[in-house]
């Protein structure tokens, strides 16, 4: 809803996708330290207060009468929004068994890959009518999502306790989230360099690409709770080193088949990499970051979104000399990356009395 939104504010579409950088930069720069923070205040009472600021910002946006307070709209409801998923992942981690974390990580990635494959559509049926509309009904979902809360038994604050950053700074949850960066920056993040390939290789229109891109995403969705199980049986470490292993071949096959179809498939079946790739690192440090599990998911989730924002700066310049290098160079990032960088559960584990005694 890009050109409607720059035709209500009379600015170009271009000027308009900045709404996208002001929502982006506050949500994942947040989201560093955004996880400790909820742990400190408790997780039941962060997430409300998101919703609601969440709330009241998409009701700013949808009267705003300026780009500028549009902007600054955008910009709260990111700072908003990195309070909410390190928080409930952390809460889904507390009340489920450690030998069914996977699948249950499994469940909330295809749900939350759902909400990402549907928004698109439902933004832009919003749009048809005004792109206003697409606003107040998300301020109408958080408004419920805020009176619902974390169930009963989740998210709450132990007493006496108080994360802290060294807790979420870890060196092995850096390592895992730096594996984070690398696998979204190299994989999901290179939908804009596969739509080039598209138009420039094999002539495919808007709506051609958009089609085969989705691919993505379903592929996603539909396999992420078979990833879930995967991990509960093979465990974590395995399934993110054979997601990063399968998608280092198929992005091979994504920037160099001469065949469309090859390519969809290849595109496709990099949505169940990335996903063995994202859910095994979110139950990696979940399972070993029980003094503050929210800090350390938090951590790992807002340098996988700082992949997605460096990617379009580092492979378009290679792309633009050669097309077939700017596919083979993640794919080598990845295969070297993730064996090299991974941590073992062992190294991921915090032993209680000592996280009790830095945070107490």
């Amino acid at each position: 809803m890009l050109p409607e939104l720059g035709g209500d504010f009379g600015v170009s579409p271009g000027t308009a996708a900045l709404s996208l950088t002001a929502y982006l930069v506050p949500f994942g720069v947040v989201m560093l330290f955004s996880g400790t923070l909820g742990e400190r205040w408790g997780p039941r009472r962060a997430v409300r207060v998101a919703y609601v600021t969440y709330v009241v910002v998409s009701a700013v946006c949808a009267l705003a009468t300026t780009f500028d307070v549009f902007l600054v709209g955008r910009a709260v409801q990111g700072v908003a929004n990195a309070f909410t998923t390190p928080l409930l992942l952390a809460a889904l981690a507390a009340v489920t068994p450690t030998e069914r974390l996977g699948r249950a990580l499994g469940w909330f990635a295809s749900l939350q890959a759902a909400g990402q494959t549907s928004a698109p559509l439902l933004g832009g049926l919003a749009a048809e009518v005004s792109w206003r509309w697409a606003f107040v009904g998300v301020a109408g979902i958080a408004a419920a999502l805020a009176v619902l809360g974390l169930p009963p038994g989740t998210g709450e604050r132990a007493a006496g306790a108080t994360a802290s950053l060294c807790s979420a700074w870890r060196p092995a949850v850096l390592r895992a989230g730096v594996v984070a960066l690398v696998g979204w920056g190299c994989l999901g993040g290179l939908s804009f360099l596969v739509a080039m390939r598209l138009d420039d290789e094999f002539a495919l229109g808007a709506a051609g690409r958009g089609l085969l891109l989705t691919g993505y995403g379903v592929v996603g969705l539909l396999t992420a709770r078979l990833v879930g199980r995967a991990i509960d049986r093979f465990g974590a470490r395995r399934c993110v080193l054979a997601g990063a292993a399968s998608g280092v071949m198929l992005l091979v096959v994504v920037g160099s088949a001469p065949w469309l179809p090859v390519v969809g498939l290849a595109w496709a079946g990099t949505g169940a990499a990335t996903q063995l790739i994202l859910v095994g690192l979110n139950a990696l440090v979940l399972a070993g970051s029980a003094g503050n599990r929210g800090g350390a998911v938090s951590v790992v989730q807002a340098l996988r979104f700082l992949g997605g924002a460096a990617s379009p700066a580092v492979f378009v310049p290679v792309y633009l000399p050669h097309p077939t290098a700017a596919f083979l160079l993640p794919a080598a990032v990845l295969a070297v990356v993730a064996p090299l960088l991974l941590p073992r559960p062992a190294a991921m584990a915090v032993r209680q009395p000592a996280e009790r005694s830095r945070t107490s």
